[in-house]
């Protein structure tokens, strides 16, 4: 088996997971496969590797490999759970999470996820249900576009960006990345240096077609519930709000159900954690950045799982896409 692309901070991330060879892995963004590869190099002939993708291209490459500790599906975060059940997996070791977009996705133009070639404005991971770009762009309103670039792009334009997008698309359909990309350009007053006008846009409107943040939201309780004590838990942020909703859960995790000021419970009474960070958050050497510029806003952040009470209450995640520290 071969990778296409090697994964960001791959020696980090198999560390993390300290991997057994008698164990069992869940891989939940396959994309090509680096990170899978990887781990089944470490596993002995007894170990498990489950591997999850929503883009049917990746499915198909991974099933292209011939290794019989080795399962795939086509599957979204939200379908953890279930995807592991229906494999026989009750508990895992580890769970690696590698977000955002793979480069096989930002290579291809016809994905419609980069702004740098002209193709048809897509950006769905999985081509094979659910809403394009151009079809969201063509219904959607000014204030709900201005909403998901200002949240999810973290856009300080996003006002004049959709009244572009809104003006444009009563003379023609918006079909094309290069369509997009033209408007961000006249409606972005000023931009940092070395920055496309489109970045920002282009990476919101991904966000909100593929539901990456509610799918993410959704799936962090159930990679905590299938690991087994001292299984670890893996994940690859590329966007300050996934980062943000990751820390946010270990940090719940880690301190426990709240419990109300006025019950009176001694400090070894409270309820603990059901997780332990690991170390501090880990970044991309300038080596690999420089290899690898695609890895420049990467972070790692890991835990480890730990023994609670049965029917402990958790405390909530966030709801994804809003803004805080």
């Amino acid at each position: 088996m071969t990778d296409l692309h090697r994964p960001v901070l791959l020696e980090e991330t198999l560390a993390a997971l300290a991997i057994r060879p008698d164990g069992v892995y869940i891989d939940a963004t396959f994309g090509r496969g680096g990170h899978s590869r990887a781990i089944l190099a470490r596993l002995g002939p007894s170990g498990r590797l489950l591997a999850l993708d929503r883009d049917p291209e990746a499915v198909a490459f991974g099933r292209t490999w011939d290794d019989p500790r080795f399962a795939i599906a086509h599957a979204a975060f939200s379908a953890l759970t279930e995807t592991a059940q229906a494999h026989g997996i009750a508990a895992a070791d580890g769970v690696l999470f590698d977000l955002g977009v793979s480069s096989p996705q930002l290579d291809t133009p016809a994905r419609g996820f980069s702004f740098r070639q002209d193709a048809p404005l897509d950006m769905r991971m999985d081509v094979s249900r659910g809403m394009s770009a151009a079809q969201w762009l063509a219904s959607a309103d000014e204030a709900e576009i201005a909403r998901v670039v200002r949240e999810y792009g973290e856009e300080r334009f996003a006002k004049p960006i959709a009244r572009a997008i809104v003006a444009a698309r009563a003379r023609e359909p918006i079909r094309t990345t290069g369509q997009l990309a033209r408007l961000c350009a006249q409606a972005v007053r000023s931009r940092e240096p070395g920055q496309d006008p489109a970045t920002r846009t282009f990476q919101a409107i991904r966000i909100h077609v593929n539901q990456e943040l509610e799918e993410l939201a959704l799936a962090l309780p159930q990679a905590l519930a299938l690991l087994r004590p001292k299984g670890r838990l893996a994940v690859i942020s590329f966007h300050s709000l996934e980062d943000r909703l990751v820390k946010r859960f270990l940090r719940a995790e880690e301190k426990g159900p709240e419990v109300p000021p006025e019950i009176p419970l001694r400090q070894d009474a409270l309820p603990a954690g059901r997780l332990r960070i690991l170390g501090k958050p880990i970044r991309a050497t300038a080596a690999e950045v420089a290899a690898n510029p695609r890895a420049r806003s990467a972070v790692l952040r890991v835990a480890e799982r730990l023994e609670a009470a049965a029917g402990t209450p958790r405390a909530p995640i966030d709801s994804p896409g809003r803004a805080g520290t």
